[in-house]
């Protein structure tokens, strides 16, 4: 096999004729996964692609090449669900990038697992959705510079980064540092990096392509002291509509009622608003009164290893998994917070299930997870309480005693249906209602529109834009 043959594999499983920037990027990367003979740097290629550009598709294409061509092929993503839309039209599994790199303890410590050894050779590592990865997490890991280690540990592999740097970056950060070809270089890899920016012919009659597009390029306008509205595009577009808040819950319903929750989501710009709008939709769309019910949707608030630490089918609960709850088990209240014990699972695993005790605490609090005053509560009644620790036990006997308590290992979730745009970010779903009340004029300017773009990107078919400011409107 020699990089035009594969070039021209690439291009053959496109389904759709290819313009010639794809072209381009195809011969690019066909050069990238068959390098020439000799000794060569530890290589990594960044491709970054807009929406409506076709990177879908044709990541697609390059990984059917790769397999027909008999080329050991990686497919990674920061979370179970953009794991989940990789895999759905890459056309083969993926997995999350935690549970390829890293060991994972069953022995109940619920801290940061181990590393993994790399044991692939000639293999190219895709990972999707890279923009998501920073450089740091909140377990204090460092999840990019771990994957390069793990990658370039093995025999000959090559790294490919996929992303859109038009989205928002990681939590705490300005740029997306997977994507950064001078971060990528301080790990002394070599860089080839392509950019796919015209939008395909496909994506033309496309209403949230055509508002993507335009906000995107609202990123690159001049930064000035007044604000700097878009107007998005609704007229002559089936797929972008304008709602009002007196039209919201029957709109809602009906997508919940064609397509189902798990395909619908509201998305805002606070945790504060998410839980305001998750309380609404569950006392008037769903009709729902009690805290938990069977088939109620969650997402986490934090990464969390402890539950399934013994389960195979699930290497971690990501912090934005989606999760199904199947049962309720029994409820406490301990050290000053609420507690169930209850069974979940995952929406689209009916075979796959998982006991846990989750904090009722965190599931109307306005902050993103359990906020300082109630960690540090839930901290001392562990540490303090006698009938787990020994009498005159030493602080270190204490950690190790407390880092083991189910109390501390506590899922922390959050109602699922409406969630803040990071939590929403590497996931899709047909219907997007997004939220744009109250937009101050000084607010829209470039991280606004990068706001926008990343929720608006969410949506599969339908986009419903909630009660937006007529300054943005065409």
């Amino acid at each position: 096999m020699n990089q035009h043959d594969l070039a021209i594999k690439i291009l053959t499983n496109l389904p759709y004729e290819p313009n010639e920037q794809q072209m381009q990027v195809a011969l690019a990367l066909a050069r990238f996964c068959i390098p020439q003979p000799g000794p060569s740097a530890d290589r990594v290629f960044v491709l970054n692609g807009y929406a409506g550009t076709g990177k879908t598709s044709l990541t697609g294409a390059l990984v059917k090449a790769l397999r027909a061509s008999h080329i050991e092929t990686v497919l990674l993503a920061p979370t179970g669900r953009a794991a989940k839309v990789f895999g759905s039209y890459a056309g083969m599994a993926a997995s999350t990038i935690h549970r390829r790199i890293y060991r994972h303890s069953l022995t109940g410590n619920a801290g940061h697992p181990g590393m993994r050894e790399n044991r692939s050779s000639h293999t190219v590592f895709i990972v999707d959705e890279a923009s998501m990865i920073g450089n740091d997490d909140e377990q204090g890991s460092f999840l990019l510079r771990d994957l390069i280690q793990y990658v370039f540990s093995g025999t000959d592999c090559r790294l490919i980064m996929l992303g859109d740097t038009a989205q928002l970056p990681p939590v705490g950060s300005t740029m997306s540092p997977a994507m950064d070809p001078d971060t990528l270089r301080s790990y002394g890899l070599k860089v080839t990096r392509a950019t796919i920016t015209d939008v395909a012919r496909q994506a033309a009659d496309s209403g949230i392509l055509r508002n993507a597009t335009r906000l995107r390029r609202a990123q690159s306008l001049p930064q000035t002291d007044s604000p700097m509205p878009v107007p998005v595009v609704t007229d002559g577009y089936d797929d972008v509509a304008l709602v009002t808040p007196d039209e919201l819950p029957d709109m809602i319903d009906s997508a919940y009622r064609s397509d189902g929750p798990g395909e619908t989501v509201v998305i805002t710009r606070s945790n504060l608003t998410a839980t305001q709008f998750n309380q609404a939709i569950r006392s008037i769309v769903l009709d729902r009164e009690e805290e938990l019910v069977p088939g109620d949707l969650f997402v986490a608030a934090k990464n969390n290893y402890y539950w399934t630490r013994r389960k195979k089918e699930i290497d971690f609960i990501a912090n934005g998994e989606v999760l199904e709850l199947r049962s309720v088990i029994a409820s406490e209240s301990r050290y000053g917070l609420r507690f169930a014990d209850v069974t979940m699972g995952l929406p689209e695993r009916d075979d796959v299930e998982f006991d846990t005790k989750i904090i009722l605490d965190c599931l109307t609090g306005s902050a993103a997870a359990l906020d300082r005053d109630n960690y540090n509560r839930l901290y001392q009644g562990i540490y303090e309480d006698p009938q787990i620790m020994p009498p005159g036990a030493p602080h270190e006997q204490r950690i190790k005693l407390l880092r083991e308590s189910p109390y501390w290992n506590a899922l922390q979730v959050k109602y699922a249906y409406a969630v803040t745009c990071h939590k929403a970010q590497g996931g899709q779903w047909r219907n997007v209602f997004v939220d744009l009340s109250y937009v101050p004029p000084e607010q829209m300017g470039r991280e606004f529109f990068r706001w926008l773009y990343t929720a608006v990107t969410r949506a599969r078919s339908r986009l419903y834009l909630i009660n937006p400011p007529d300054a943005m409107l065409e």
